[in-house]
């Protein structure tokens, strides 16, 4: 026999399957020999999902099946499962392989407390996962990954929807029973956010109450999703349709907008103090600054220490309750092995926490912040829970001579809650004593920065005085919009009526107001939104002159603590992107130009040499009778004058001043120009060139001609389809910039007012 099995095994426990035994240095040479034999050809068979090859060696030894064949201990229907080869393979493998065992053994376990069915979970083989589950619904309630995740978790956590979808449809209530508790729910929740399963989110929250930190991290992940909720950046054909053509309100809502409205939905329901509290976070990455690397990094460390409090927390509750539930002996032993392993894991997560700030900080010579105070406190709490909790196991294990098992395991679970109920209390008390800081409405600021515009509009509807809230540096939405250069949001000022005059006018600590903002330059991921360097900034002057007519009269030339005036910043910030600019356009200018040249000559001189020739006696071409001669020398004609026109747009592009205004409006419309007639000269040369051989081809030859007007589309083509983005994007900015601002369509309350 290969190996002993455990079917006295204690079946509360994780059940681990049965090894050929640990294959170290001194391993019996005559397993070593049977794990060669027997062992690595299944492991080869099982990972290729060669059913034939396994079938032959289980055959022989039919208690494989249930047999670790790794050193971590899986079984052939573990490494199966976990395969990535051919789907239909790896079905027919697992489903014959489940056929050979019984209902326990598919619970078995690796040393990561993993089943098959998890690994099939994390793998994303949905049909591996329903034919397990369909011979043992319990592997739906086992948790893996040294039990901390449940299938469901994982198969969220890898994005694999239809076994999320599958496995939620078999599990229907995560109860308490079933291994789950509210944290652990959440935690699920906030996966299927981040990986846009909202629909199966929205299940799960219209069933379950949510905790408030569960809510807030919906609704950051939420707000930094603007795709999620259809939102997409400016387009020419965007902007036209977000123009106001149509009146009635939106009726289609994606999932993730019905989530959104079903969470905001309960929390306006709160008073105001609480409702601040949910939006309320740390601060946003545009108020940490670059030369404050220390402070951001002790920010990232209360974070991360908070969160290891309340998940130790959590999974100690968790853990010690299932564990007393469960029948066999031990319970005390096993208990206090479970606090002892906690303990070292919670230990060695706080120093690698701690440790990247802690070397931060020996670098710099700045005052000790809030941040780092409060992050300190936790590491001291943390620590001084960690030795308490390990004093009062000893001294209960040590002072249990004559006391039942139950009752030292009822003391240790005693301890453990009094401990855990400790730790809570004291790390918020320090997070209220040190945590001074507001950073107001984080999660408005969020949505803001990445352009979620729907995302803002629900909440606005719900919570109007949104749109009164400032950041740390006194920046409204609005102001961050700007600066992000989002029109979406920055067009909700036209529906707050007189209320726009109160916002527009505030300053940020260094006293720039929202014209200074749109002052300096976009992010560049922002600018390459538009083709080319000229109309990146024609753009630029379209938000200033559009922000300019909206902030109050007395601001338009009011300094900051620099000295400058708004104009004078963006004159200074827009200076290489100017001189970029005029490189862009005369580059541009000079290549089309030569091609402009090159048509002009070509049609001049097909003047001169029409087809079929000129009659040697009066000098009047031979076809000229005919209708496709009359196109030819129309076309031709046309192509010559709009190629000459072509050209005299790029000579005008080239001898321009190019200051910074000519990039508004004169230049952009000089390349549309010349653009457009170089087209139509290409288009017409082309058709000149094709109608030229009917008058030549007699009826039985006629394809011929048609043949050549075929070709002759595709240079046409061909330009359409190079140009076709430069082009667009210069009509959009030309003739259809009118549409990025002030939009007859209302968002907030879905009227459409004339604006």
């Amino acid at each position: 026999m290969l190996g002993g099995c455990c079917d006295g095994e204690d079946r509360s426990q994780p059940v681990s399957s049965p090894t050929f035994q640990d294959l170290g240095p001194y391993v019996d040479q005559l397993q070593r020999e049977e794990y060669l034999k027997y062992g690595v050809p299944l492991y080869e068979a099982s990972i290729k999902c060669n059913w034939k090859a396994a079938k032959a060696i289980l055959d022989k030894n039919k208690e494989l099946v249930r047999y670790s064949i790794t050193e971590n201990g899986e079984t052939p229907l573990h490494v199966a499962a976990s395969a990535r080869g051919d789907s239909k393979r790896v079905e027919e493998f697992v489903k014959k392989m489940v056929e050979m065992m019984g209902e326990k053994d598919l619970e078995l376990q690796n040393k990561n407390y993993n089943t098959a069915l998890y690994l099939a979970a994390v793998t994303g083989n949905v049909e591996t996962v329903k034919i397990m589950v369909k011979d043992n619904r319990k592997l739906l309630t086992i948790p893996g990954a040294n039990r901390s995740m449940m299938p469901l978790y994982a198969a969220a956590l890898f994005g694999n929807k239809d076994v999320v979808d599958y496995i939620y449809e078999e599990s229907r209530i995560l109860s308490d029973e079933d291994g789950w508790s509210p944290g652990s729910r959440g935690w699920l929740i906030e996966k299927l956010v981040e990986t846009d399963m909202f629909d199966t989110a929205l299940r799960i929250v219209k069933k379950y109450p949510l905790q408030d930190g569960t809510v807030k991290t919906l609704l950051k992940l939420l707000a930094g999703k603007p795709e999620a909720f259809h939102e997409t950046k400016s387009t020419a054909i965007k902007s036209v349709l977000a123009c106001g053509c149509f009146k009635r309100a939106p009726t289609t809502k994606s999932n993730a907008l019905s989530l959104l409205r079903y969470i905001w939905g309960d929390v306006v329901k709160r008073p105001t103090k609480k409702i601040d509290e949910i939006i309320r976070g740390p601060p946003d990455s545009s108020s940490i600054k670059q030369d404050n690397k220390v402070v951001a990094g002790w920010v990232v460390t209360v974070m991360k220490l908070q969160k290891v409090i309340l998940e130790h927390v959590e999974n100690m509750t968790l853990e010690t309750n299932r564990l007393i539930a469960s029948a066999g002996p031990s319970k005390a032993l096993k208990l206090q092995d479970l606090i002892s392993q906690s303990l070292v894991r919670m230990h060695a997560t706080t120093q690698n926490i701690t440790k990247d700030s802690s070397d931060l900080s020996m670098q710099d010579n700045k005052p000790v912040s809030n941040k780092e105070h409060l992050a300190l406190q936790l590491q001291k709490l943390i620590f001084k829970y960690i030795a308490g909790l390990y004093d009062k196991t000893m001294k209960i294990i040590s002072t249990s001579g004559n006391q039942t098992e139950d009752q030292i395991v009822q003391e240790l679970q005693k301890g453990i809650v009094e401990l855990n109920k400790k730790l809570e209390k004291e790390s918020e008390e320090q997070v209220k004593k040190y945590d001074k800081e507001t950073y107001s409405s984080r999660v408005v600021f969020i949505a803001a920065e990445m352009g979620n515009t729907n995302f803002l509009v629900e909440l606005i509807r719900g919570y109007p005085d949104l749109i009164w809230k400032v950041n740390d540096n006194n920046q409204s939405i609005f102001h961050i919009a700007v600066k992000h250069r989002h029109e979406g949001i920055y067009n909700l000022l036209y529906e707050i009526g007189a209320m726009k005059d109160l916002i527009t006018p505030l300053r940020d600590p260094k006293e720039n107001n929202m014209l200074h903002l749109v002052g300096k330059i976009a992010k560049k991921k922002r600018l390459e939104d538009v083709s080319g360097v000229a109309l990146q900034m024609q753009l630029e002057l379209l938000w200033f002159h559009e922000v300019k007519e909206m902030v109050p009269l007395s601001y338009k030339d009011r300094e900051n603590e620099d000295g400058l005036t708004p104009h004078d910043l963006f004159t200074k910030e827009h200076k290489d992107l100017v001189t970029l600019g005029e490189k862009w356009m005369k580059g541009t200018a000079s290549q089309c130009m030569v091609v402009a040249t090159l048509i002009a000559t070509i049609v001049f001189a097909a003047t001169f040499t029409v087809p079929g020739g000129y009659n040697q006696n009066n000098g009047i071409p031979m076809f000229r009778s005919k209708a496709t001669f009359a196109a030819f020398v129309v076309a031709d004609a046309v192509s010559l004058i709009s190629s000459s026109a072509s050209i005299l747009m790029f000579l005008s592009i080239l001898t321009s001043r190019y200051a910074e205004h000519d990039f508004l409006k004169s230049l952009p419309r000089k390349l549309l120009y010349g653009l457009a007639t170089l087209f139509l000269s290409i288009t017409t040369m082309m058709i000149a060139f094709g109608v030229s051989f009917f008058p030549l081809y007699k009826k039985g030859l006629l394809w011929i001609p048609i043949l050549i007007c075929v070709l002759v589309v595709f240079p046409a083509i061909l330009y359409v389809r190079l140009q076709y983005r430069l082009f667009i994007d210069v009509i959009r900015s030309t003739f259809l910039s009118r549409y990025l601002f002030k939009p007859r369509k209302r968002l907030l309350y879905y009227e459409n007012p004339k604006v």
